[in-house]
């Protein structure tokens, strides 16, 4: 393993220090919650203007501080790690808020990977109908306030606060009358819920957290649930085989809804068909009642024709790159047409020049996500094995980097070996490094799993994430400024973060 080249470019110690103290000052609030949104603004390797769907901190002071005493409060409670599996608690506020979940339509999703780029194509789908529409996603990138969104974008933070403080009595109220308080993951899943209600929306699209029979968000009846590809993680709570995990997952499907189906491992699959049938839901799947048609790359994302429940959709531009995006995209249209009833209700598809145009406006940060040009720096969030085939995969077909670097910063909880073998094909080194949450792998021990995989001369340790990325920048540059190498960053939805407050996106 090698340290810090003498070549790196100029010391980040400066930068580091005020990222530090940056994070210093939030020492009271859970990691997760927190560091993420220091950001230093020293780095050489800053990138362009913040994107708007990843909210920055709020500018007004006194704001900022009261959001701070929200995320603070949250940071208290159980995190999304630690889990009781129960809707009973959930169910209690949903009960004390007078039900707000019943109030509007919703599309339930569920799967391994690939919920949140699919909950996001779903929305701007809708929104391209004039639906109004609320989204319900996990975890965020950047600041919690991405996760609850209204017409298609992420709540203000006043809105956010405002919403927490409407809630909060009767969040304290379930708190004392259950075993355990709400947790981190149920406070925000009934924020959203009321805020929806309060809106109000036409429809609410809603991404699990974990699983599907437990989760917090099960409290919802969705006529439409989605079942993106299953693969093995979180295991030691959802189970060890894809079947186990498609029976917890196979929750979200109630009496008579329309089940979505991705592309399954076939033992999954038989799961989810029986639970249809339980149920007696109705199932497309995709590969035969809707599924990708043709694909090519195009320049910032693919074109992609896409057969749906109720015909065929040509030429549609995608600004996402990967084959898993296409897919993604085939599913989400599924859903939408399911929920407008094409195919069963109505036998005509969709205006194609309205999916047009709202496939052309998706977007969705920390997903092959470039933040850097010269050279190129690409944020992936993958952090298990199967994301990360599909990321080493996908950015080959995209960018066709002559020497790729890797930045790799994992969760202990994870298969990292898996990880680290998807991308050993593609990555010329990789550079391993540890985010800020108190679930990080340390850097030394994610290097001895790295040096296992890669050799020990392609790997090199930085502990810290601004000298990871210094030095990983450093490297893709030996080939000269014309030379095409990149450096992706990866691993955890957290390093994806970090970086990308650093490389200056928010």
């Amino acid at each position: 393993m090698s340290e810090r080249p003498e070549s790196a470019g100029p010391d980040p110690d400066d930068t580091f220090d005020e990222f530090a103290e940056l994070v210093g000052e939030e020492t009271r609030r859970d990691p997760d919650l927190a560091v993420i949104e220091a950001g230093s603004r020293t780095l050489r390797t800053q990138g362009g203007q913040p994107h708007a769907d990843v909210p920055a901190r709020p500018e007004d002071p006194e704001v900022d501080k009261a959001l701070r005493e929200v995320e603070a409060e949250l940071a208290t409670r159980w995190g999304e790690t630690k889990l009781e599996p129960s809707v009973a608690r959930i169910a209690a506020l949903m009960d004390v808020l007078g039900e707000p979940q019943r109030s509007y339509p919703s599309i339930h999703i569920t799967g391994t990977n690939g919920k949140t780029s699919t909950a996001r194509m779903i929305e701007a789908l809708l929104g391209a109908f004039e639906l109004r529409t609320g989204r319900y996603t996990s975890p965020h990138v950047q600041s919690v306030t991405e996760r609850i969104s209204l017409d298609g974008a992420p709540v203000s933070a006043e809105r956010f606060i405002e919403t927490y403080q409407d809630v909060k009595p009767y969040v304290e109220m379930v708190d004392s009358q259950q075993e355990y308080r709400l947790s981190f993951f149920e406070v925000l899943t009934g924020m959203a819920y009321a805020a929806f209600a309060d809106a109000p929306v036409d429809v609410a699209v809603v991404e699990v957290g974990m699983g599907g029979s437990w989760d917090a968000t099960n409290v919802i009846d969705a006529g439409v649930a989605v079942v993106t590809p299953i693969d093995l993680d979180h295991t030691d709570r959802l189970g060890g085989t894809p079947a186990e995990i498609a029976t917890e997952k196979s929750g979200i499907v109630k009496q008579g809804a329309t089940v979505i189906m991705a592309q399954q491992p076939v033992d999954a699959a038989q799961v989810l068909l029986k639970k249809a049938v339980e149920t007696d839901a109705t199932v497309a799947r995709e590969g035969l009642e809707f599924g990708v048609v043709a694909r090519q790359v195009a320049v910032g994302g693919q074109l992609v024709t896409l057969r749906g429940l109720g015909g065929e959709y040509p030429e549609l531009y995608l600004p996402l790159h990967g084959e898993h995006q296409a897919h993604n995209a085939a599913v989400a249209l599924a859903a939408v047409e399911a929920f407008f009833g094409v195919g069963a209700e109505r036998p005509e598809p969709l205006d194609v020049d309205t999916v047009r145009k709202a496939f052309a406006a998706v977007a969705s940060p920390g997903r092959l996500e470039v933040v850097r040009r010269s050279p190129t720096v690409v944020l992936d969030a993958a952090h298990n094995p199967a994301g990360a085939r599909a990321a080493a995969a996908s950015i080959g077909e995209a960018f066709q980097f002559s020497r790729l670097i890797g930045v790799v910063g994992a969760s202990g909880d994870k298969n990292v070996r898996g990880l680290l073998e998807a991308f050993e094909p593609v990555f010329a080194e990789v550079v391993v490094t540890q985010n800020s949450s108190h679930r990080a792998m340390d850097a030394d021990e994610l290097a001895g799993i790295a040096v296992e995989v890669f050799g020990e001369d392609r790997v090199q340790v930085e502990p810290r994430l601004p000298d990871a990325l210094e030095a990983a920048i450093t490297l893709a540059e030996e080939e000269g400024e014309f030379a095409g190498g990149g450096v992706l960053v990866t691993g955890s939805v957290i390093t994806v973060g970090e970086a990308r407050l650093l490389l200056g996106r928010g």
